[in-house]
């Protein structure tokens, strides 16, 4: 590889060195009893970071800037346009919110080791439950608010979670979800019901509480006597986050405290270049990793401040929403998903609103969560004038597996790629015998083992589970499920999960190469190709595309134009020969596109609707146009 200074020096570090790169990375960090040893990978398969260590992350995310006289510094900014609501937390403020939480919990008999399921929308209660949490050495698992009744249960199950914080309602554009119907509906169908709830009342809709299980979230707020951060060992676990599924018995990804806090540290430090005093704005759901990672703790950690926006992309009020938020607020770097940049893109493609802002403090824009496909690339980039930067990871690994570290330096870009592994990633392509591929051949992506801090040691509950999910189709690697290549200097191209591949007349092809080319059609602002059951081929690939507002195009001349296209760009041997435009592609909240259900749905298929959907109305709507006739 081309010599990359600052990043090279730190990368070959990590792999000459890992013991020592992060153990010197542990000293960002303050340790109740610091860790002697770094890493026991005894069983590589299990390893454990900083085994001997103690500390409490809720006190490194607020307490020591107290003690280094930050206390008067904005920790937490609260944006509600669904409420119309601002409000700002110094480090004091939310120190003394945390720490009256985790009292309030403690006297319902929360301790060390305890589950606490959060339930709650973008609120600051949830970003407070959160680390109270932590704060008392309790194990905090959040769902989605507004999430089914029965998945919430499955999870109240799962984790056998002593108390839930929820709140009356969450707040649409448009509606009012009531939360606590559902809440209590889960806890009928648990098996392991909790103990007690605590239960924020919003005004927009304030519910009934049970008396002697429910309790008001203010109430027990103002009776607490706040409570001191509880040191826990390094490996403990500091959380549960469950991945998205739609049967079965729910995957809990767990998360520890030691290596957690160092590789939340690090990666706000140097990829994200965010330090402290400055603003990051991860807009992400913290349900989801993303909000767990870069809107509660990395920013919280480092010292920066955090913005938590309950509102969305487009409609709080309009396409300029996420400038407003950036020039109001002062935000240093943006980070969501790219399906948020194509809402944006969709309704306002000459990036107009965004000139109404002033973004001189934006200094890069973060993008992940799926494929970032070159036009949306370069929509952001020509239209803010900031890198845009692609960033590759999994709710498994809580952190980059491959990024542009633009605290360190900030590499060449290539459309497509997420760059490069960050240090502690020793990222293979594999054929399906296990054997690494020449660069720029496609396999699977996967993981040397032991994989660095902050990544999943395990799963709830399941070492078993988790052996049989990742680790076990190539012996020492982790299995990411995504397929891709390595060129061949060392960029990692990404070009979908495995399942997206599929197989037309024996020919193995990508639905991501195919979606490329529908993207880069000018009226096209988002498009998905799911390959679909054929008598004769086996698979073949359907295309669904929505057009930019304001876009004046026939469907029928534009449909004919995509064919085209691909037949073009990728080969008869595609047979890729129908493209349906549609109002809306139906996604997860995080804003994946729910392919594998349109798969099924066009297969005859008669899948469940996924818990994680945004708007099950979408994909109701298609169900017409996917099914075969």
């Amino acid at each position: 590889m081309t010599t990359m200074g600052a990043y090279q020096r730190e990368r070959d570090r990590a792999t000459a060195d890992p013991d020592g790169f992060w153990a010197d990375a542990a000293r960002s960090v303050t340790w109740t009893r610091p860790p002697r040893r770094t890493l026991d990978a005894t069983d590589p398969r299990f390893a454990r970071w900083f085994p001997d260590g103690e500390l409490n992350t809720c006190a490194n995310a607020l307490d020591r800037h107290i003690a280094a006289g930050r206390g008067d510094d904005v920790a937490l900014i609260y944006d509600s346009p669904v409420t119309g609501t601002i409000h700002r937390f110094t480090f004091a403020e939310l120190t003394d919110e945390v720490a009256r939480a985790a009292g309030a919990l403690a006297a319902l008999g929360v301790g060390r080791g305890d589950r606490v399921i959060i339930y709650l929308p973008m609120i600051p209660a949830a970003v407070v439950s959160m680390l109270a949490c932590a704060r008392l050495g309790a194990v905090h698992s959040v769902v989605f608010g507004g999430f089914a009744a029965a998945e919430l249960a499955a999870r109240l199950d799962d984790a056998q979670a002593k108390v839930v914080v929820s709140a009356s309602c969450g707040i649409e554009p448009t509606r009012i979800v009531p939360y606590k119907p559902m809440l209590d509906e889960a806890i009928a169908l648990a098996e392991h019901a909790p103990a007690a709830t605590l239960i924020v009342q919003r005004d927009q809709q304030p519910c009934v509480l049970v008396p002697g299980r429910d309790h008001d979230w203010d109430d027990a707020l103002t009776a607490a006597v706040p409570h001191p951060p509880v040191p826990v060992a390094a490996t403990d676990p500091l959380y549960i986050l469950y991945t998205s599924g739609t049967t079965g018995r729910p995957k809990g990804i767990v998360r520890d405290n030691g290596g957690h806090a160092v590789a939340m540290t690090w990666s706000m430090t140097n990829i994200y270049g965010i330090r402290p005093g400055d603003v990051m704005w991860a807009a992400s759901d913290v349900g989801w990793a993303v909000g767990h990672s870069y809107t509660v703790y990395a920013p919280l950690l480092t010292g920066a401040t955090t913005v938590l926006y309950e509102g969305k992309p487009v409609g709080t009020p309009d396409a300029g929403a996420f400038w407003r938020v950036v020039a109001q607020h002062r935000v240093n770097v943006l980070f969501t998903a790219p399906t948020a940049i194509r809402a944006i893109r969709r309704e306002d493609p000459d990036g107009a609103l965004a000139r109404d802002h002033d973004r001189s403090s934006l200094r890069a824009l973060f993008l992940a969560g799926e494929r970032l496909d070159p036009p949306t690339y370069d929509w952001a980039a020509s239209t803010l004038g900031i890198p845009v930067i692609d960033n590759y990871w999994q709710t498994e690994t809580g952190a980059p597996i491959v990024a542009n570290p633009l605290g360190l330096e900030l590499l060449p870009i290539r459309a497509g790629s997420a760059t490069v592994p960050m240090p502690g990633y020793d990222i293979q392509v594999l054929d399906p015998a296990g054997q690494p591929v020449p660069a720029g051949t496609e396999g699977a992506v996967c993981l040397r083992l032991p994989l660095p801090p902050g990544t999943l040691p395990t799963l709830w509950e399941d070492d078993d589970r988790y052996v049989a999910s990742y680790l076990s189709a190539f012996d020492g690697y982790y299995l990411t499920g995504d397929g891709g290549y390595l060129d061949d200097d060392g960029y990692l191209f990404v070009l979908g999960r495995t399942d997206d591949v599929i197989n037309v007349a024996g020919h193995r092809l990508s639905t991501g190469s195919m979606e490329a080319v529908l993207a880069e059609h000018p009226a096209v602002a988002e498009c998905a190709v799911v390959g679909v059951a054929d008598p004769l081929k086996g698979q073949v690939p359907r295309g669904l595309v929505v057009v930019k507002a304001g876009a004046e195009i026939d469907p029928a001349v534009l449909a004919a134009e995509l064919v085209a296209r691909v037949r073009e760009r990728i080969g008869p041997v595609a047979v890729f020969r129908q493209v349906d435009v549609v109002p809306a592609l139906p996604k997860t909240r995080s804003g994946k596109i729910l392919r594998r259900t349109m798969r099924e749905i066009a297969d005859g298929r008669s899948p469940a609707v996924p818990p994680t959907i945004e708007d099950p109305a979408v994909l109701d709507a298609l169900r017409p146009v996917l099914r075969p006739s």
